[in-house]
């Protein structure tokens, strides 16, 4: 039975009493020597997945010496000389690249001397002699430098010989990116240039319009674009042909009541594609414009000129228009 001095009774030891002191203690050690076989147990596998790195992999003498003997033949491969010449190169190049920068005031003095060459050009010069004056300059200031090397050989002047080799290098191999640095740009040209390959003594074939002949009064003249006032607009005008365009205008100057504008300039788009016109306006296949002029004079006649065409990129070769001038 339980006493009031903390003791238990039992038969555990044949009549011995236990306090609750000693249980306790009994239990804790119990509970140590549990956690220690835990920590072991942990201690071991951790070995197991991690070893040791001396224990990774064991050589045997036989397999170190055949290593050893790979590694002696890779190397006696080896070219040692051309692994030499490679670092000699590539030490030679980032010297040079460490050295090739040019002074403030040798690129002012080069700037001042291509302006003096191009104020000396006419003020008409094109972009091919500007090019070609700054290319005569190049070479000169080329020949120039290489003298003055060659002038300095066995003087005691080294800032001046390193200066005229970077300029040499500059001029020579690396002149776009000189160009660059100093702000020097020219635009490239633009060249029309218009192939013929037809042989020589063989006439263009006559065009043929789509369509009706066109009869002589109409005076059909292709490739033709003649200005005047508007009597029909051909955005909303569209005729089977040229000719049908033409008679169109006939019958507008016949229909015409006395002090009404009579047509006597037809103009029409025989193009399938449209065709140009500088105004807002999109002209399509089959427009018939009917106008009136009282001295009629032609727009644009068989070509668009070269300079009409630079300030306008989207105008053809060819004038596209079919035109005629009429006598009611």
């Amino acid at each position: 039975m339980a006493r009031g001095g903390g003791e238990w009774t039992g038969g555990i030891t044949g009549g011995g009493v236990l306090s609750y002191k000693r249980i306790t203690l009994l239990v804790c050690f119990f509970n140590i020597l549990i956690a220690l076989f835990v920590l072991r147990f942990l201690y071991a596998s951790s070995l197991h997945i991690y070893p040791n790195n001396e224990n990774v992999v064991k050589y045997t003498a036989d397999e170190i010496r055949k290593m050893e003997e790979s590694i002696r033949i890779r190397r006696s491969k080896e070219s040692v000389e051309l692994v030499k010449l490679v670092k000699k190169l590539k030490h030679d190049v980032d010297t040079a690249e460490s050295n090739t920068e040019l002074s403030p005031n040798v690129k002012h003095k080069l700037v001042d001397e291509i302006l003096q060459r191009l104020k000396s050009l006419e003020e008409k010069s094109n972009v091919t002699q500007l090019r070609e004056a700054v290319e005569m300059w190049r070479s000169e200031k080329l020949k120039e430098t290489k003298e003055l090397i060659q002038g300095q050989n066995g003087a005691n002047s080294t800032n001046i010989l390193e200066e005229a080799g970077m300029l040499i290098r500059a001029l020579e191999l690396e002149w776009d990116v000189l160009s660059e640095e100093i702000g020097f740009w020219l635009p490239a040209e633009v060249k029309n240039e218009e192939h013929d390959d037809k042989p020589e003594g063989e006439e263009e074939p006559e065009e043929i319009l789509a369509g009706r002949p066109v009869p002589a009064v109409c005076n059909a003249e292709l490739h033709t674009d003649y200005g005047g006032a508007a009597v029909r607009w051909g955005l909303t005008h569209h005729k089977e042909s040229a000719a049908d365009c033409c008679q169109a205008c006939l019958d507008q100057a016949k229909r015409a009541k006395p002090g009404e504008t009579r047509c006597n300039i037809w103009v029409y788009c025989p193009s399938e594609f449209g065709c140009f016109s500088p105004d807002i306006y999109e002209h399509k296949h089959q427009e018939c414009w009917l106008k009136y002029a009282e001295k009629p004079k032609q727009n644009f006649k068989d070509r668009y000129s070269e300079s009409y065409r630079n300030n306008h990129p989207k105008a053809p070769t060819i004038v596209p228009w079919v035109s005629g001038v009429v006598t009611a």
